[in-house]
């Protein structure tokens, strides 16, 4: 199979294990985010944050955001049941998971290509019930074999303990497995096993201009470079 001019590459078949994050990687989910968060503060009589300010907060998991957001807004911690205040979070983004969320432009050849070459999976700070409704609503739900969220046993990223399960069942050393990945939280997990870095720059993670690199990241600029730069890898 060949798409955009990069051919099949020299991946072979199911030698390598590519694991993606999905905020900001896989999907752009920054309007959904940002208006349940402003739901949350409308709900307590707080002003909305702008949507840049929201995506700053976002990637280590639903209650750090939530709490971030009432400190930015000057909500006092003693005022706000920040239990309360979580739930009403859940409750907006699930009304409106799919209103603005799509998949980035290049993802589904991307998946494509690589489907048949590589195992493939989803590690997310996102609880795992939404993250299915978002892979099922773009058909992806068969074409990652193993998909964990930020709310099962595993922890939150960068805990490496998820990034290790996978390894552990698609039988990869650390060599063999790229995480891709916009934010820390993932350049952090991928340097806890070993694993390649790959940075998704198309991402609102990396917008955020917090990236510490060490020099041995690999750099997408779009989807399409995941191709080039895993068959740089094999």
């Amino acid at each position: 199979m060949q798409f955009g001019g990069l051919g099949p590459g020299k991946i072979p078949r199911m030698s390598f294990l590519v694991v993606f994050d999905l905020d900001g990687t896989l999907v752009d989910s920054r309007e959904d985010l940002a208006a349940s968060v402003n739901d949350v503060l409308a709900a307590i009589g707080s002003a909305p944050l702008a949507m840049a300010d929201v995506i700053q907060m976002v990637g280590d998991g639903a209650r750090t955001l939530v709490e971030r957001a009432l400190a930015r807004a000057g909500a006092s911690a003693d005022a706000v049941d920040i239990d309360d205040a979580l739930a009403r979070f859940h409750r907006c983004y699930a009304d409106r998971l799919l209103n603005t969320t799509r998949p980035y432009p290049g993802i589904d050849e991307v998946l494509a290509h690589l489907r048949p070459r590589c195992s493939l999976a989803v590690l997310t700070n996102k609880p795992i019930a939404p993250t299915r409704r978002i892979l099922g609503a773009w058909q992806w739900s068969e074409v990652f074999g193993r998909v964990i969220g930020g709310d099962e046993v595993w922890g939150r990223k960068p805990d490496p303990a998820g990034l290790r399960d996978l390894m552990d069942w698609a039988g990869t050393p650390p060599g063999e497995t790229m995480l891709v990945g916009d934010s820390m939280v993932d350049i952090e997990t991928a340097r806890a096993v070993g694993a390649t870095a790959c940075v998704a720059r198309w991402g609102f993670g990396h917008a955020r201009g917090d990236l510490v690199l060490r020099g041995d990241e690999l750099l997408a600029e779009s989807p399409a470079d995941v191709i080039r730069l895993l068959a740089s890898r094999t």
